[in-house]
């Protein structure tokens, strides 16, 4: 339903549409009161203002999750979205090569969560086609808001979740039943899947889609898109995540060492790894779900899922005392470098070496790129607090 349908249901309701003798009184009314809803901003209403920049804190709950300049998100009426989606996840899992069958299904489980549309919104923190969760480790909302990455979390899972491919049998067993074994409902809804078989193959016909394409049972993961190769922080809030419990296992960190002192590193990856990972996902392969996000941003760097720590500013004191550097402007690569920014969380960001740092926002608003390690002070007017090695006490 669009905003002619609106107005003139609101008209039919409301008596002003007329037959017969009233017709042109009806016209006149209907002007007035079309005006009348521009007037108080209930026909076109406006959007959410975005959220603030430079990594402070704007307050749990309060950050849009829709995604900006999104060029996968589809316009038009909802059956011209619903065929938009329907060819992106179409598209996706061709790119897998998987068959059409796959696309059916995921177009059967699109149906039943979303009616085949990009939420913003769902049960809990459901977003998306799917209507997968960040706190479920599917990804950020703003990567699962991107149908694209949302499809292909969806065939080749994402996280600790399995997707389509993993589900043993998925090429013969019923459709209806595989769609239930992705996604988990409660034992009442899991017959919901099936009965959209119909509509789906529809709408797959309207959008071009050949249901009959064959392809690989398990798919192609070397076509996935880079992102699937680290941990996702789906607990990612402005410039820090929540505290989470933490105790996530080590195993690839090596040392560090500043010429001084040498400390033992229990992070997942080394630093030279850390170093290349940063390098890997910054500037032109970023993605763009960094806003606000640097703390969550250099545990990934390293291997983590989350930090465990709420803002960036406070890392600096969770850190062990006699690893933090204040104010000392020669780290070695890999260390964590903190900045007050003026506002609640401050900013983190990873130091690469030779005086350059990979950080969001700083170029960029939500993308990673790579920087002199005192831009954030001419171009944001923070103040240098220090370094620390790149340790994560409550990270898991």
């Amino acid at each position: 339903m669009d905003e002619r349908d609106i107005t003139r249901a609101a008209l039919q309701a409301t008596g002003i549409i007329k037959k017969g003798a009233q017709a042109k009184l009806a016209v006149v009314a209907i002007i007035v009161f079309v005006i009348a809803l521009l007037a108080i901003g209930l026909m076109f209403p406006g959007g959410r203002a975005g959220a603030s920049g430079k990594c402070q804190d704007t307050g749990p709950g309060t950050g849009d999750s829709s995604v900006s300049g999104d060029t996968n998100q589809t316009s038009g009426t909802v059956r011209q979205r619903q065929i938009g989606y329907a060819k992106t996840i179409d598209s996706v899992a061709e790119k897998l090569g998987l068959p059409g069958r796959a696309t059916l299904i995921a177009l059967m489980v699109a149906m039943q969560e979303s009616g085949v549309d990009n939420l913003d919104h769902g049960d809990r923190d459901s977003v998306g086609l799917f209507q997968q969760r960040p706190s479920a480790d599917w990804g950020t909302v703003a990567q699962i808001r991107t149908p694209s990455f949302a499809a292909e979390s969806f065939f080749m899972g994402r996280g600790t979740n399995p997707g389509l491919v993993d589900m043993k049998g998925w090429e013969t067993k019923p459709m209806g039943e595989v769609a239930a074994d992705i996604q988990k409902p409660d034992e009442r809804y899991r017959h919901l899947y099936a009965g959209h078989e119909t509509a789906m193959r529809n709408l797959a016909k309207d959008a071009g889609i050949n249901l009959d394409r064959g392809g690989s049972a398990t798919g192609n993961r070397s076509t996935a898109s880079p992102s699937t190769d680290a941990p996702i922080d789906t607990r990612n809030g402005k410039c820090g995540n929540d505290t989470g419990n933490g105790g996530g296992k080590g195993g690839g960190g090596g040392t560090f060492s500043d010429g001084k002192q040498t400390w033992t590193l229990n992070n997942p990856r080394s630093v030279a790894e850390a170093i290349q990972w940063a390098k890997d996902h910054a500037g032109s392969r970023s993605t763009n779900e960094w806003y606000q996000a640097c703390l969550a941003y250099t545990s990934i760097v390293y291997g983590w899922s989350y930090s465990g720590v709420s803002y960036a500013i406070d890392h600096y004191s969770v850190v062990p005392k006699a690893m933090q550097h204040d104010g000392d402007r020669n780290p070695p690569p890999g260390a964590l470098l903190y900045w007050d920014t003026g506002h609640r969380a401050g900013h983190i960001a990873v130091y690469l070496g030779n005086n350059q740092v990979a950080s969001n926002d700083i170029l960029r608003k939500g993308y990673i790129d790579i920087v002199p390690a005192e831009m954030f002070e001419t171009k944001w007017g923070a103040r240098y607090i220090g370094w620390t090695p790149p340790v994560f006490p409550k990270a898991g």
